[in-house]
């Protein structure tokens, strides 16, 4: 028991090296233990961007984007390769479509025909007709045949009021379903009526044949009475109220109104990028200098 006493007895330089020791012990672990909390258990912090900087970052990332996808230029659908009808969105069965049909030596010659052919949704033909060449052959024979038959239609005094036809009545013609007798009334009324036969070709997916069959009972008799919007002193907020001018043109419109000073003709629009020069006859209806 002696014995046993004698090893916990220290004198007072051991006691103090004990003590030490384990401060230094403590202190370690203390260190140890405020290190681990900090990397392992650091709060999550929140970063709350300001409203213009977060703007500025989402604009240069769509930019980035745009920058990124490959460009398309205008090309003759006839000839649509697997790779581009792919990047432009279509499927392998439509692309098979237009192949097989291209294989009998047939060619297509519009956008509508295009769609009749491959079965492309109208979203998708949309976004993909305003880059489609057809040979100017194909746009001669059509232009032909269409004024050959108009000149026809034209001498004819037994039609009925375009602008007075209802959905039942249009039905009637051959082509015409529930959705493109809706549609062709619902353009109408956003023109406020049709001014002009030719303005049936302005309405999306109506095709060449069904609108001169269109035109073989009614023709416009009475035109609306619109007011017509002055180009040089318009805004380009008025400008967007015509159906056939989005914001996109009226910006570029008045951009170059600015420009030059006054337009003095309406076949200078023509100048402005993706103006639709095809259909400036229709749009100076509604235009005045």
């Amino acid at each position: 028991m002696k014995n046993l006493k004698s090893h916990f007895k220290f004198n007072k330089q051991e006691r103090s090296g004990i003590f030490y020791l384990l401060l230094v012990i403590f202190s370690l672990q203390l260190i140890y233990t405020m290190i681990s909390n900090e990397f392992f258990y650091a709060p999550e912090v929140n970063f709350v961007l300001d409203t213009k900087v977060q703007k500025l970052l989402d604009s240069i990332k769509a930019q980035s984007k745009a920058d990124e996808s490959p460009k398309v230029y205008p090309f003759n659908p006839n000839f649509l390769s697997d790779y581009k009808g792919y990047a432009l969105g279509m499927s392998n069965d439509e692309i098979d479509r237009l192949h097989l049909f291209r294989s009998e030596n047939r060619w297509v010659s519009s956008a509508n025909e295009f769609q009749r052919v491959t079965l492309v949704s109208d979203s998708l033909l949309r976004s993909i007709e305003p880059l489609f060449l057809f040979p100017e052959w194909a746009n001669q024979s059509k232009n032909k045949k269409r004024i050959s038959q108009e000149k026809s239609v034209a001498a004819n005094p037994h039609l009925e009021d375009l602008n007075q036809a209802k959905a039942e009545e249009l039905k009637v013609i051959y082509g015409i379903g529930d959705k493109l007798s809706a549609r062709i009334i619902k353009f109408r009324n956003r023109l406020g009526g049709f001014m002009v036969n030719e303005q049936l070709y302005d309405v999306y997916g109506l095709e060449e044949e069904v609108v001169l069959r269109i035109l073989e009972k009614f023709s416009v008799k009475q035109p609306p009475e619109i007011e017509k919007i002055n180009i040089n002193t318009a805004t380009g907020k008025e400008m967007e109220n015509l159906i056939y001018i989005n914001q996109s043109l009226a910006i570029q419109i008045v951009s170059y109104r600015d420009s030059v000073g006054i337009i003095r003709s309406f076949d200078e629009l023509i100048k402005i990028d993706d103006f639709p020069a095809k259909k400036i006859d229709r749009i100076k209806l509604y235009l005045s200098l």
